[in-house]
């Protein structure tokens, strides 16, 4: 019988981005009917508590905190920080700002990344065409708000250092007998995710207190946090732990996509030529690029002894982190 990392391993890696990107935009379709009998923080609480007592129930991720060691806890503090105040920041902009502005501004960090990420003509090329693809799609208009765009654009500094953290943890080893690969790495979100709900219970709590006195408030939170938190993190951490970062942050502009695909099937908000010419330009986008790891064919990653943190997978941005024991030293 295959364990679960051998199953995870035999999906493709841009199935379970495909994956993310659908339930990313579910989420927040929860959340727009919560704005209007709870406030903004406080659905924001719902949501991050509710995917930490799923991870805590489900995958018991302390026990992988443990073995962190005093390397790997910082970046799983900080994960858990950028999650909280993420998660805060996006709810607060899009109850000022149209939804598509706001995941236009958070765009613009995936294509730093990705830029960052492309050093051959291809991906250059590739990168050309979907950012000019998203911006036909979005349509950005800087009006409304000016509070909405300022936390829009700290929403987008948070994307960026999420993607980031993300893909470290993705593709750390931490020598847990038998939590190894991509649940090793579900393990770890699931420990940042205990560090967020700390954090935003200052913040949140309070506001979320009206919920708790009516059951279908606290079961569209729970949807919310599923949708949101639960299912598109973890479909994230399976394909950043097979995907270079650059690669991963360029896929990232299929999220207007398949808004505008669903905003078609499900709101019967029907697209207009130039969004379904941007859609070609962003799929013509990734269809090009071409990531750097798989010209080099599979780097075979060694395992790490108990007690030790091993993050020696390619990146695809040509590092590779330290091995580092117990002790701190760096091998």
């Amino acid at each position: 019988m295959r364990s679960p990392t051998q199953l995870a391993a035999r999906i493709p890696a841009q199935s379970y981005f495909v994956t993310s990107a659908v339930f990313h935009y579910l989420g927040p379709s929860f959340a727009v009917l919560l704005f209007a009998r709870v406030d903004v923080l406080g659905v924001a609480w719902l949501r991050i508590v509710t995917a930490a007592a799923v991870f805590a129930a489900w995958r018991r991720p302390w026990r992988r905190a443990l073995w962190a060691g005093r390397r790997g806890l910082p970046v799983l503090a900080a994960l858990g920080v950028v999650l909280a105040a993420m998660n805060c920041l996006f709810y607060l902009a899009v109850d000022r700002l149209p939804l598509s502005t706001v995941g236009a501004i958070e765009f613009l960090g995936t294509v730093l990344l990705a830029a960052l990420g492309a050093r051959t003509k291809r991906n250059a090329a590739a990168l050309v065409l979907t950012t000019a693809g998203v911006a036909a799609i979005t349509q950005i208009r800087l009006t409304g708000q000016p509070l909405g765009f300022a936390f829009a654009f700290g929403n987008c500094a948070l994307f960026i250092a999420y993607v980031v953290l993300g893909h470290r943890i993705a593709n750390a080893r931490h020598g847990t007998p038998g939590q190894a690969g991509s649940m090793g790495g579900i393990d770890r979100l699931g420990a940042a995710m205990l560090v967020a709900a700390v954090a935003v219970t200052p913040a949140g709590l309070s506001q979320a207190l009206p919920a708790f006195s009516q059951p279908v408030l606290l079961l569209a939170g729970a949807g919310v946090g599923v949708c949101s938190s639960v299912i598109p993190y973890v479909t994230d951490q399976l394909a950043m732990a097979r995907l270079p970062r650059a690669t991963f942050a360029l896929m990232l502009a299929l999220l207007p996509v398949f808004a505008t695909l669903i905003g078609a099937i499900v709101l019967q908000q029907i697209p207009t030529v130039q969004d379904l010419a941007g859609i070609t330009l962003v799929v013509a986008g990734v269809a090009l690029h071409k990531a750097h790891s798989a010209a080099a064919g599979p780097q075979p990653t060694p395992a790490a002894p108990p007690g030790e943190l091993l993050a020696g997978t390619p990146t695809g941005d040509g590092r590779q982190y330290a091995r580092v024991t117990n002790r701190g030293h760096a091998k």
